[in-house]
């Protein structure tokens, strides 16, 4: 039974109780989760690294679903949703445009995590018109600096962690201050909420697909954002291992309506670290006119 707190009428408010469901769309079944109001523009999360639905934060998701209609899903080959993994963020962010059309929305707001990030960033290029607002979490441009390190720096971590025998995002989301380490163990425990119905873990082929487009992506030339007239949210930790801090300013600076949020003593997750003061933060941007 759903508690009485998560569900109002029909409108689902906790994400550890939204149902998963599925919708075909040019050849794929994605898998997607729904919750919050039912409000014109909804914001679509895009996902980061090796992740499926149940890797976003509760409180992240909740914390926007208070006041929006918020969607996740599984791109194609990835978790529960069919197909094979693309191995570039441009054929990733072509999908998650069928995705969002094969909804009926004409008007969306995107965040990007990490390497949704990189997706929401390609949209925006080549679909600007179904892109309201951006909020960039996490990530950094084609190019930008590091991004190429992302595959050795996720190896290396998750030897780290087989043999500490803790969660490799506790070293490539966190920082090793005692801040950093507790804010890890409570995150990763928020990830534990949900019991019942969660996704299918990422595919050893998938998650390989998806470090090749990253690794792609660190390696282009740099993109013209000054194309990208929306507003954007720029927002990261201080000191992110994955996608070097450098990048959030970098970003902030080429892109004409870009404002930027960094924590102090956090990393890669420093919006999940900084949920309350993030949450906050989004829904103001995403609600000023």
């Amino acid at each position: 039974m759903n508690d009485s707190q998560d569900v109002r009428g029909d409108i689902v408010t906790s994400y550890k109780n939204a149902p998963t469901r599925t919708l075909a769309a040019g050849g794929v079944t994605f898998a997607y989760r729904e919750l919050g109001p039912r409000s014109d523009v909804p914001v679509v999360f895009l996902t980061h690294l090796a992740a499926v639905l149940d890797n976003w934060d509760p409180r992240v998701v909740d914390g926007i679903a208070a006041k929006r209609r918020v969607i996740t899903f599984d791109n194609r080959g990835v978790g529960a949703s069919s197909g094979s993994t693309p191995r570039t963020i441009a054929a990733m962010a072509k999908d998650a445009v069928t995705f969002i059309r094969a909804l009926g929305f004409e008007q969306v707001d995107l965040h990007g995590f990490s390497m949704g990030g990189m997706v929401a960033q390609v949209i925006a290029q080549t679909d600007p018109g179904l892109v309201r607002k951006l909020i960039l979490t996490g990530t950094g441009p084609a190019g930008g600096e590091g991004i190429k390190n992302v595959t050795w720096l996720s190896h290396l971590d998750t030897v780290r962690g087989l043999f500490t025998l803790q969660d490799p995002k506790q070293f490539l989301f966190f920082t090793r201050t005692t801040g950093g380490r507790r804010a890890g163990k409570e995150f990763l425990g928020r990830l534990k909420e949900r019991t019942q119905g969660r996704d299918k873990a990422i595919s050893p082929i998938s998650y390989s697909n998806q470090l090749k487009a990253i690794h792609r992506w660190g390696l282009e030339r740099p993109q013209d954002l000054s194309v990208i007239r929306q507003p954007v949210l720029v927002a990261n930790g201080e000191s992110d291992r994955m996608v070097p801090s450098q990048n959030s300013h970098d970003l902030a600076r080429r892109l004409p309506n870009g404002e930027l949020v960094i924590y102090p003593d956090a990393g890669h997750g420093g919006i999940f670290q900084f949920h309350q003061q993030f949450v906050e933060t989004a829904l103001e941007f995403l609600e000023r006119q």
